[in-house]
């Protein structure tokens, strides 16, 4: 049955889910038809491939189940808020986390070519497999926060201040890292590219290598302790921020391994881009030491002192 964790009321209907579990539905078509659109336009049959399409079509098959029970008043109480939604979820990001490796991949040629510098050949599969995967996950935690009670993104960022944001930078210099590395490999160790561009790649590699494990450290930190200091969390902010300030301008310009649209372009830019917001959020934390909140103030103001009684002595008598 489907009960409001919050009120213990017995709910009947679409949950609030619905809307997810429809764009998924849509995601999950897309990238079905693109991935058997480039099966079938490949010479000899590839695992990939074939990985992507089964992925993209057991995806469309439980979609489509889900949604029909979630249209019926009757029936969605054997699929919403019930452990076999959980379990769905779980899977089906497991599954869609495989698909955008394989997907984005340069070296498998589905949606990235390395052939033609790593450029994007293949829009819909690359970007509505990202899409699949993004919905995927922000379905797991919604079921969570509904059936469990459970609020993650609260319960993160109460946990410890600009927690979420090292977590995606973490998350960003992984795939900098990884994408560099596999250019290097198919470029560099074959010599198909010059020492600029291998330098550039190496480069790229370094960074990420380096992002990553200051990255883990600060959350490491914080997820164990609930705080690190907060000079060596700034010190590192504006160390990365440089750093990955150099990582655009070496990597994306037009002698970069990243200057071809692709998985290195996107993200070694969204690692520049977060690693501002910890500087910006690390500073803004800097010029409000000492400030104390409205709340605060208004908890340490003073009630008035009663009004002093004039009393009036008369003589005994």
């Amino acid at each position: 049955m489907n009960i409001n964790p919050e009120t213990g009321e017995l709910v009947t209907g679409r949950s609030p889910r619905f809307t997810l579990w429809v764009a998924f539905l849509v995601f999950a078509t897309i990238t079905m038809g693109s991935a058997v659109g480039v099966k079938k336009s490949m010479n000899e049959s590839d695992s990939n491939a074939k990985w992507a399409v089964i992925s993209s079509a057991i995806t469309f098959g439980v979609t489509v189940l889900v949604v029909a029970l979630h249209m019926s008043p009757t029936l969605s109480g054997f699929i919403v808020n019930t452990k076999v939604e959980g379990c769905i979820c779980i899977i089906l990001t497991a599954f869609w986390a495989a698909t955008v490796s394989v997907v984005s991949n340069a070296n498998n040629g589905l949606a990235v070519d390395s052939d033609k510098d790593n450029t994007i050949v293949n829009g819909n599969l690359y970007y509505f497999s990202w899409a699949g995967f993004v919905t995927s996950v922000m379905l797991c935690v919604a079921y969570l926060r509904s059936a469990f009670g459970v609020d993650l993104a609260g319960e993160i960022k109460n946990r410890a201040a600009r927690l979420t944001i090292w977590s995606g930078l973490l998350a960003c210099q992984l795939v900098v890292m990884g994408s560099s590395a596999n250019i290097f490999d198919k470029d560099c160790t074959s010599q198909l590219q010059g020492d600029t561009f291998c330098g550039r790649t190496k480069y790229g590699i370094s960074l990420g290598a380096i992002g990553t494990i200051l990255s883990l450290a600060v959350v490491a930190m914080k997820m164990v302790t609930s705080v690190a200091p907060f000079v060596v969390e700034g010190c590192l902010a504006i160390l990365l921020c440089i750093m990955n300030g150099f990582g655009v301008t070496f990597l994306t310009s037009a002698k970069g391994p990243g200057s071809p649209i692709g998985n290195l372009y996107y993200f070694t830019w969204l690692s520049f881009i977060t690693s501002i917001m910890l500087v910006a959020n690390c500073y803004e934390d800097y010029a409000n030491i000492g400030v104390p909140d409205e709340s605060e103030e208004d908890a340490n103001k003073e009630e008035p002192d009663d009004l002093p009684v004039e009393t009036i002595e008369g003589d005994g008598v």
